[in-house]
């Protein structure tokens, strides 16, 4: 059935709302500004020029990009104008026949800018030149073939540095749009899917994850965006993950962790953002790169597990089905920690999940054992 626009408006403007409070949005950005920064610290982003063109955005890198090339070819093309009056080759000034110019063509305002843009772009026409009458033309040239090829070095360097840059990389990296809570192994677990959609490896991949959340001390100070750590690992550990193939990680709900005084009907109204990073060294390119993402608690599913995803064929190959990265399946699970382990609190076992929109749900029978 069709969504009325009233819907369709309170879901973006919901959606809208959610962005606006995260601190590091779905794809890694971190939604985060600055204020009252001093003149001389901004004038910091000048002396470090070479970072400063390498994290512009593209729109902005072509802008400087034309803008100096342009802007030097006109000065230096005003320079040689002044060199071609100084000497008279102007046709307004009447040179006489037996005049040599000091470049010759160069006769007005436009035949400087076209030389100059000919010189700093080492194109010739064949009827422009610069002739041995004067000594400052020589040495104009000089310097002006100097300066466009430290541009032109400069400008080379900037976009092959953004083409490659590790970040790049972390595109081809991607988390589960949701985090489940579900027991495994015999215990209550928070679980995370990632995949490496490159067959190329992150070596010494490591995971871990920051809990941010407004805290209040006992002494009445209130710390906004208080870091608790959060361990991740996969059953053969937590470091140097062999990331050749979706993982999924798990976070062990115990004593010491802070989902622990968490229910089932108490989660989604918590005020959290659960950031986690990846950090590893692309194989291929040997750079070193970050991926992040975040999950806030209407992202997080009490009493779903994932799908399993990857499978082995009767020829002995190894398949991963994308198509069940993110889907979920609801299995029995405790109404909260304190039920799970058994211990006193102050809420009731359950062994239900919760219904959470916008995710796909299916029913699965249980896996067949493969013979490895």
């Amino acid at each position: 059935m069709t969504r009325s626009v009233r819907e369709v408006l309170k879901e973006y403007m919901s959606e809208r709302r959610v962005r606006k409070y995260r601190l590091v949005t779905k794809d890694g950005r971190c939604n985060i500004e600055f204020g009252n920064v001093m003149h001389r610290n901004r004038f910091a982003y000048v002396l470090d020029i070479w970072t400063t063109f390498v994290e512009t955005r593209w729109r902005f890198v072509i802008l400087h990009f034309v803008a100096s090339f342009t802007l030097s070819w006109f000065i230096f093309g005003l320079i040689w104008y002044w060199i071609a009056r100084d000497n008279g080759d102007l046709e307004w000034q009447n040179p006489p026949k037996n005049h040599t110019p000091c470049v010759f063509s160069v006769t007005d305002l436009t035949y400087a800018f076209l030389f100059s843009l000919e010189t700093q772009t080492t194109i010739g026409y064949g009827n422009v030149y610069v002739t041995n009458a004067c000594t400052g033309a020589v040495a104009l040239i000089i310097i002006q073939s100097l300066i466009g090829a430290i541009i032109n070095c400069f400008w080379c360097g900037v976009v092959m540095t953004k083409i490659a840059l590790p970040k790049k990389r972390a595109k081809t990296i991607t988390f589960s749009e949701s985090a489940v809570i579900c027991p495994k192994k015999g215990t209550l677990c928070l679980q995370i899917r990632v995949a490496n959609l490159r067959k190329t490896l992150m070596i010494g991949s490591q995971i871990y994850g920051k809990l941010l959340r407004t805290t209040i001390t006992p002494e009445g100070e209130t710390i906004i965006m208080d870091q608790v750590s959060i361990d991740f690992m996969v059953d053969a550990g937590k470091d140097n993950l062999f990331f050749v193939c979706p993982l999924t990680l798990y976070h062990v709900i115990d004593k010491t962790s802070p989902f622990f005084d968490m229910a089932v009907d108490t989660l989604h109204q918590q005020e959290f953002e659960l950031v986690v990073f990846l950090d590893g060294t692309a194989e291929s390119t040997s750079s070193s790169c970050q991926v992040r993402t975040s999950y806030i608690p209407q992202e997080i599913m009490w009493g779903y597990d994932f799908l399993p995803i990857i499978s082995r064929s009767k020829e002995g190959k190894y398949r991963v089905d994308f198509s069940n990265f993110t889907k979920v399946v609801s299995v029995p699970t405790a109404h909260c920690a304190y039920c799970y382990h058994n211990e006193a609190g102050h809420h009731h076992h359950s062994i239900t999940g919760i219904d959470n929109q916008g995710f796909e749900v299916i029913d699965i029978e249980p896996p067949s054992s493969t013979k490895m």
